[in-house]
């Protein structure tokens, strides 16, 4: 059955984003709707002016104050994914969740002709049918995801309400996510915030692109935490505040600091001038970008109780740590 909504907008709302407006009015009558899922919503025209029947297709339309909105909430598809017993570490489940520890090589989901080896058809395997359905068929539970050669941590939800939560918490920046990476050179200064937008790049549309106009906010704070060789190499933190597709790859990369084994974002070898033969030739053949999500804390969705997981390099970026720490 598909759900409808019909929302009045006053002349107090004049003015407001139409996804904030929605989201607000939403809040009380379908609670376990997330500003994701609206936006989705939005943008596949399933949002429509009473009034006129104009379908309103931008999530940043601005209320003018006297209009009658239709919201239409599709019903589920029946998921097609085939779940496939595929090995993934788990750090934490209860009824409503999910921390998992990633390994290097998995997608997140189906897609790109990938259908059948990824993180969701291990996570139907496991799961069974429950998991969140509010990003869509192709992504049950997913709440964020990471880049197929990073690993680390992700946190999955099993039901839309614990999703709609635990979506909330990473808009309003509640719900952190800490990285380690390997870089070549040493940023100036040691910490910062690289605050640039990021968009697909127009010459290469595999690859994303910071821009001085356009683009989505994007914004991720660094610290290095270890020197090697005089700054030829440096082990750095990134705490995201915003989670755009590739987004410690782009914004290091964009500083001058690109991240060891990253095929897209590092172009060619760089000078390592004074480290062993064995650093050089394990770096120069380091098969995955050096990125590890090893940190990420947030707000149980249901009990609020605070948590906090970490886990421990991969083996590989493990034996790359061990090997410069040998010099």
């Amino acid at each position: 059955m598909i759900e409808q909504f019909v929302i009045k907008a006053s002349v107090d709302n004049k003015g407001q984003r139409l996804d904030k407006f929605l989201i607000n009015e939403l809040s009380a009558l379908k609670p376990e709707i997330s500003r994701n899922r609206l936006q989705i919503l939005i943008e596949s025209g399933q949002v429509i002016n009473s009034y006129n029947q104009a379908k309103l297709t931008s999530c940043d339309y601005k209320i003018k104050g006297d209009e009658e909105i239709l919201v239409i909430i599709p019903i589920a598809l029946e998921s097609k994914i085939i779940a496939k017993d595929i090995p993934f570490e788990i750090v934490f489940e209860d009824e409503n969740m999910l921390v998992i520890n990633k390994p290097a090589g998995l997608t997140t989901h189906p897609g790109n002709g990938n259908a059948q080896n990824t993180l969701v058809n291990a996570l139907l395997f496991y799961c069974g049918k429950t998991l969140s359905g509010i990003n869509g068929v192709m992504r049950p539970g997913i709440v964020h995801r990471l880049d197929k050669d990073t690993s680390g941590l992700m946190v999955v939800a099993k039901n839309d309400l614990a999703h709609c939560e635990l979506v909330k918490q990473i808009e309003q920046r509640i719900l952190k996510r800490n990285y380690l990476a390997f870089c070549y050179g040493t940023p100036k200064p040691l910490s910062g915030v690289i605050d640039k937008n990021i968009g697909r790049s127009k010459i290469n549309r595999l690859k994303m692109t910071t821009l001085k106009t356009g683009g989505r906010v994007a914004i991720t704070n660094y610290e290095v935490q270890k020197i090697y060789f005089g700054g030829l190499i440096s082990l750095i933190k990134c705490q995201l505040d915003t989670g755009r597709t590739h987004q410690i790859r782009v914004h290091l990369s964009a500083i001058g600091y690109p991240i060891i084994g990253d095929a897209i974002y590092c172009s060619g070898r760089r000078s390592l001038k004074g480290a062993s033969e064995k650093v050089i030739e394990m770096i120069n053949n380091f098969s995955r970008q050096a990125l590890h999500s090893y940190k990420i804390g947030f707000l149980h969705p249901v009990s609020k109780e605070e948590m906090n997981f970490s886990v421990d390099f991969s083996p590989d970026i493990d034996d790359l740590k061990n090997v410069l720490d040998a010099g």
